[in-house]
């Protein structure tokens, strides 16, 4: 069985409000294993014999079918988050900036809005892998950021989804619990 982190876009904000105990009983009719939720905004770890796009389209079937929520989420293997994680070469923890990374499941999505960024100028970002970015906010002003505000725009709601790099690495930790 393989283990992997399915990161979910638009859950909690915006009137979509989903009890985390809830999405794990929903889950339970479906072919994962070990399934744990993290924090309120949508992370969860789970393990399936299936591959990750096969987990992707499970996973938006249960919140569509369940909740009524039109579900977009990314999906990446436990190994690979780590591997995110060890690449971002941003500080976890720093009191004048906050390090973050975007997912996305469409590679040409995130290539755009990768590009748009460099466009806007003023902001700190690299790029990790085909599915990942990682930038920099200033502390205090992470919504108000031009990326921030580009990022949130409904052309990138259904490709991509921003974690705090903390997040990622209780995601990393709790994948790898898994496999234990």
């Amino acid at each position: 069985m393989e283990s992997y982190a399915v990161f979910l876009r638009g859950i909690n904000v915006g009137g979509i409000n989903i009890k985390m105990a809830d999405l794990r009983t929903a889950l339970g009719d479906y072919p994962f294993a070990k399934v744990k939720t993290l924090l309120a905004s949508g992370n969860v770890v789970l393990q399936s014999d299936l591959s990750a796009k096969e987990v992707k389209a499970q996973f938006e079937k249960c919140l569509r079918d369940t909740f009524g929520y039109d579900a977009w989420v990314v999906v990446l293997s436990a190994s690979r988050v780590a591997e995110l994680v060890e690449a971002c070469p941003y500080p976890a923890d720093d009191t004048s900036t906050h390090s973050y990374i975007t997912l996305a499941s469409d590679t040409a999505m995130l290539d755009e809005l990768f590009e748009a960024g460099e466009a806007l100028g003023g902001v700190e970002q690299v790029r990790l892998g085909p599915e990942a970015s990682a930038w920099l906010a200033p502390a205090g002003g992470t919504l108000d950021s031009p990326f921030s505000k580009l990022s949130a725009k409904a052309r990138y709601k259904a490709h991509t989804t921003t974690r705090n790099l903390r997040t990622l690495i209780k995601v990393r930790d709790a994948a790898a619990a898994l496999e234990v």
